[in-house]
């Protein structure tokens, strides 16, 4: 199993668009809110989208349901840009506890939102500010 990365993102990453989760209820309104960030349009109900919004959303619903259920509100989702890549970045305000992928866990117990986005995206990495812990994702911009 490969490791995480532990450093931020880019610093030149530029921010494109903020959410902010209190609680799971939350997470509807980001799918589509930022699927509309990526694409220009509202995705609806059982709408399929393109390949890579798809995969970020779904990484996205996966690190802030995981930030949601294993850390402390609120969970910060921003969606970030750096040259002809995707950042997504998740943030919980659980200092106490670093990411852990759930390799050694049978399938059906959940935890696996970090192994799905090492699947799918370009990197994943972590890293600590003073205040919150945040995954991160990279993406091709198609």
């Amino acid at each position: 199993m490969a490791q995480l990365l532990t450093s931020p993102p880019p610093p030149q990453a530029t921010e494109l668009r903020r959410w902010e989760l209190a609680d799971p209820a939350g997470l509807r309104d980001l799918r589509a809110s930022l699927h509309e960030a990526l694409t220009g349009e509202r995705l609806l109900d059982g709408q399929r989208m393109d390949e890579v919004p798809e995969l970020i959303v779904l990484v996205a619903t996966e690190l802030a349901t995981n930030a949601l259920k294993h850390g402390i509100p609120p969970t910060i989702v921003r969606l970030l840009t750096v040259d002809d890549s995707l950042i997504l970045d998740v943030a919980d305000h659980d200092l106490s506890t670093i990411p852990e992928l759930a390799d050694t866990r049978p399938m059906g117990a959940g935890g696996r939102g970090l192994q799905i986005a090492m699947a799918v995206s370009l990197e994943v990495g972590w890293y600590a500010t003073d205040r919150t812990k945040n995954i991160w994702a990279s993406f091709p911009r198609r």
